[in-house]
C-alpha cells in the first residue's frame, strides 16, 4: 500500500467510543487502521485453555468488528508475538504512525519500548496517551513531588484536583468514517490460538444508577447484588473510566472512592517498580519466614479449608471468575497470615482465576491483607473469619450458596485453629521485622 496510513492499536481499551488514543489517531489526518494482537507472549503462558478472558476480549474485538463492518471497515487481528506482527504490518501499510493509549504493567512497558524502537527504525512515530486513568503516575503527587503512599491524603489531593475536562468524553462516534475502507478480515479463532470457549457468563457493562446509589449501604454484603461487577470491563476498557467518574460524581462518593483506589494502585506500581518484580512494597517483610504448607495451599484452592466464609469466597471464584471484594480481603488474611502461606502464591492465584484480574489492585489487596504493601492493614491485624462472617454474612446466606454443607457432619473440618494460628503469625511477624528495626 503506498498511502501513508495510521495504525491504532487496541489493547486495553476495546471499544469505540470515547477512546482517547483513538481520537488522537483520527487527527492525524490519514485513513486509521485499526488492528488487535493476540499477544502469544501472554496467552501462550496461560494454564488454563478455557481462560475466561481469552473468551472475554474475544468477544469485545467480535463487537468492534461489527460496528467496523458498519461503515465499511475491519479490524486488522492477529495472533503473534506483537514486535513480529509490527513487522508485518511495516512490510503490508506504510504506516507513518502509531496510536495506542498507556499500559502500566511491567511486560506492557518493554513491548511497547520495543515497538516503538521498530517504528523509530522505519521512520514512523510511536504515539501512547493516557486513557485508563484520570490521573497517572506523579499527577497527583504530595506538595514536595514525591508519590503518596497513603490512601486518604492521595484521595483527597485528587478530587481537589479534578476538573471537568479531566473526565470529558473523547466524541469518537461521528470519527468513524475515517477509519480505512477495505473488506472483513477473519478474527483468529478461540480454537486456532489453542482455547476452547469459556462457560462462565459475563457481566454487563451497564451501570445501574440506583446500584450506585445504594452502594455504600450493600458493598459489603456478599449475599446481596451491591456491587457493579464492572472491574472486568474496567481492565479491557469496554467502558469508559471517563463516563464512570461523571455517574459517581452525581450519584455516590463511595463509588468514586473506589475508582480512586483503583488509580491509586496504579501510580504506586508506576512509582514503585520493585512490587512489578515480585517484591514487598515494605522490604522488611520479605524477611517473613512463610510455611508454604502446599497441602493446606491446595485445601484453600480448593474451598476445603472448614472455614465456611473462605471456602464460600474460593468456590465463588473457581466457579464465576469473581470474588467480591470484601471476602477477598478475609480470604487473603487467612492464607497469609492464618496459613503463612506467601502472599504471591495468592496473587499467582488470583491472577490465573479473577476474569478482572488487574496487576496493580490485585498485588495492591494481596499486599494490603499481608501487611507488607502501603497504607496496609497493620500485621497485628488477623482477620477472624467467624467475627466477618458474623458481620458481613450474619444469616449465612453467601455461604449457604457455595457451602451448602457447612453445617453439616460431612463439611470437613478446620485445617489450623484461627487463635493458635493468629498468635503463631504475631511471632513468626515479628522476628521477621525485628531485624529492621
Amino acid at each position: 500500500m503506498t498511502q501513508a496510513v495510521s495504525i491504532f492499536w487496541f489493547r486495553r481499551d476495546l471499544r469505540l467510543n470515547d477512546n482517547r488514543g483513538l481520537y488522537q489517531a483520527f487527527q492525524s489526518g490519514r485513513p486509521v487502521i485499526p488492528i488487535f494482537i493476540f499477544d502469544s507472549d501472554i496467552l501462550d503462558n496461560l494454564e488454563d485453555n478455557n481462560d475466561a478472558r481469552v473468551s472475554f476480549i474475544h468477544e469485545a474485538v467480535n463487537n468492534i468488528q461489527r460496528q467496523l463492518l458498519a461503515v465499511g471497515s475491519t479490524i486488522d487481528c492477529r495472533y503473534g508475538r506483537p514486535l513480529d506482527v509490527f513487522k508485518a504490518l511495516f512490510k503490508e501499510y506504510q504506516v507513518a504512525e502509531i496510536f495506542c493509549n498507556h499500559d502500566y504493567e511491567p511486560y506492557a512497558q518493554e513491548r511497547d519500548e520495543e515497538v516503538m524502537l521498530l517504528a523509530r527504525q522505519h521512520g514512523a512515530v510511536f504515539n501512547s496517551f493516557k486513557d485508563q486513568v484520570i490521573f497517572e503516575k506523579l499527577e497527583v503527587a504530595k506538595d514536595d513531588g514525591k508519590p503518596y503512599t497513603v490512601f486518604t491524603p492521595y484521595s483527597r489531593k485528587w478530587k481537589s484536583k479534578l476538573a471537568s475536562s479531566d473526565y470529558e468524553a473523547y466524541k469518537t462516534e461521528k470519527l468513524l468514517h475515517q477509519f480505512l475502507k477495505q473488506p472483513a478480515r477473519p478474527i483468529p479463532s478461540l480454537k486456532s490460538m489453542g482455547f476452547i470457549p469459556s462457560a462462565l457468563s459475563f457481566p454487563s457493562s451497564d451501570l445501574d444508577d440506583e446500584l450506585v446509589r445504594k452502594y455504600q449501604q450493600y458493598r459489603d454484603l456478599p449475599a446481596q447484588s451491591g456491587t457493579s461487577r464492572l472491574g472486568v470491563h474496567l481492565r479491557f476498557g469496554t467502558v469508559s473510566i471517563r463516563e464512570l467518574i461523571r455517574r459517581s460524581l452525581l450519584l455516590s462518593e463511595v463509588f468514586l472512592n473506589e475508582l480512586i483506589w483503583r488509580e491509586f494502585y496504579q501510580q504506586i506500581l508506576a512509582n514503585f517498580p520493585q512490587i512489578g518484580r515480585g517484591k514487598s512494597f515494605k522490604p522488611a517483610y520479605d524477611a517473613i519466614e512463610w510455611r508454604n504448607n502446599e497441602s493446606e495451599f491446595a485445601a484453600w484452592c480448593n474451598g476445603e479449608t472448614g472455614f465456611p466464609i473462605i471456602d464460600a469466597g474460593i468456590r465463588e471464584l473457581n466457579h464465576t471468575g469473581f470474588m467480591h471484594n470484601r471476602v477477598r480481603m478475609i480470604v487473603a488474611s487467612f492464607l497469609s497470615k492464618d496459613l503463612l502461606i506467601d502472599w504471591r502464591w495468592g496473587e499467582a492465584y488470583f491472577a490465573r482465576k479473577l476474569l478482572d484480574y488487574d496487576f496493580a489492585s490485585n498485588n495492591g489487596g494481596w499486599q494490603w491483607a499481608a501487611g507488607s504493601g502501603c497504607d496496609a492493614a497493620p500485621y497485628f491485624r488477623v482477620f477472624n473469619p467467624q467475627l466477618q462472617t458474623l458481620k458481613f454474612d450474619k444469616k449465612f446466606e453467601y455461604i449457604r450458596k457455595w457451602v451448602p454443607e457447612f453445617d453439616q457432619l460431612t463439611y470437613v473440618r478446620p485445617i489450623v485453629d484461627h487463635d493458635f494460628a493468629r498468635k503463631r503469625c504475631l511471632q513468626v511477624y515479628a522476628k521477621a521485622l525485628d531485624q529492621f528495626r
